[in-house]
């Protein structure tokens, strides 16, 4: 039986544990706080039975007895097939614990971070193993959103990345390559974008920020839900992608002599969107809307699972 080591189980590793222990894989869990390492075989247990009432897992407790924990990192990483990294967003850190995976786990064991924000150049340099190190990033949750964003360093071998896909795409998530290091990686430069757009539009009074977030929920978000923006564009023009260009293309030139400034982001402008989306919610009604959205999460994956993808 394949297993991975997880090493960081807050909110993105438990997730993985998930992700893996229902697929079938041995999980090895750690985290440099003994509570979160405690309570984390627990909590997985729970989002595992969660996540079977949607169909999203067979048989939660034969999953949920796969889970175990290691009294250290070493241990949680030796003998591994795969490793996932979900420690803190500081390269500081990622260093010393990056230094510790290379030297505790085996030379074929490929070495992945659940990092969003920081290339895997800057960890991975000075390590002896540095060819099977990666990036391979999800989105909150990953349990429920599938995307994987793999990306090596200059360093990483292509056997590596071709591994990482296959050992992802194995327990039902979907892998992409990101083929050099790019800041914010693929998903995150996209995010952006569509984030400073909604922040000017607001600012700039054209449109309240509930009323923007309909247009993505009840419109763009409807399609995006199973096909991406090519595929979208090759449907609304007869001839698909390049009619599509050729249709709409002044308008795009046009528009992109308007883009929005990196002002957009700047305290003043920003705490006018804030305030105009309203006061920021208690904690506690947080969480409770986190579950909201995981449940609403687990019901649309459960859907687009249950239906064919088109054949042409």
């Amino acid at each position: 039986m394949p297993t991975i080591g997880l090493v960081g189980v807050g909110l993105i590793g438990r997730a993985w544990a998930n992700v893996f222990s229902r697929a079938g894989w041995d999980v090895v869990m750690w985290d440099a706080n003994p509570d979160a390492t405690t309570a984390a075989p627990r909590l997985v247990a729970e989002s595992l039975h969660d996540l079977a009432r949607h169909g999203l897992v067979t048989d939660p407790a034969k999953a949920a007895a796969r889970l175990r924990t290691a009294p250290t990192l070493e241990d949680a990483v030796k003998g591994v097939d795969l490793v996932q990294e979900s420690g803190p967003e500081r390269l500081e850190d990622k260093l010393a614990i990056w230094a510790r995976l290379d030297a505790a786990a085996a030379p074929e064991t490929v070495l992945a971070s659940s990092t969003s924000a920081i290339v895997a150049s800057l960890f991975t340099e000075k390590l002896a193993g540095r060819a099977r190190c990666l990036v391979a990033h999800p989105v909150n949750p990953p349990h429920l959103v599938p995307i994987v964003e793999l990306c090596g360093a200059p360093w990483t071998s292509q056997e590596t990345i071709t591994k990482a896909r296959a050992l992802y795409k194995s327990v039902g998530q979907v892998p992409i390559e990101v083929k050099k290091e790019i800041d914010g990686f693929i998903l995150n430069r996209l995010q952006v974008a569509l984030l400073t757009e909604a922040f000017r539009l607001v600012d700039e009074g054209y449109v309240t920020p509930q009323d923007l977030d309909h247009t993505i929920a009840d419109g763009l978000g409807l399609r995006w839900a199973f096909m991406g923006p090519f595929e979208t564009i090759e449907l609304n023009a007869p001839k698909g992608t390049a009619d599509y260009c050729e249709r709409y293309g002044d308008w795009f030139r046009r528009y992109m002599k308007d883009l929005p400034k990196p002002s957009v982001w700047e305290e003043a402008s920003w705490r006018r969107v804030s305030d105009a989306w309203g006061a920021p919610p208690a904690p506690e009604k947080i969480a409770e809307k986190s579950l909201w959205r995981n449940e609403r999460l687990a019901a649309l994956a459960a859907h687009k699972k249950a239906q064919k993808k088109f054949e042409p």
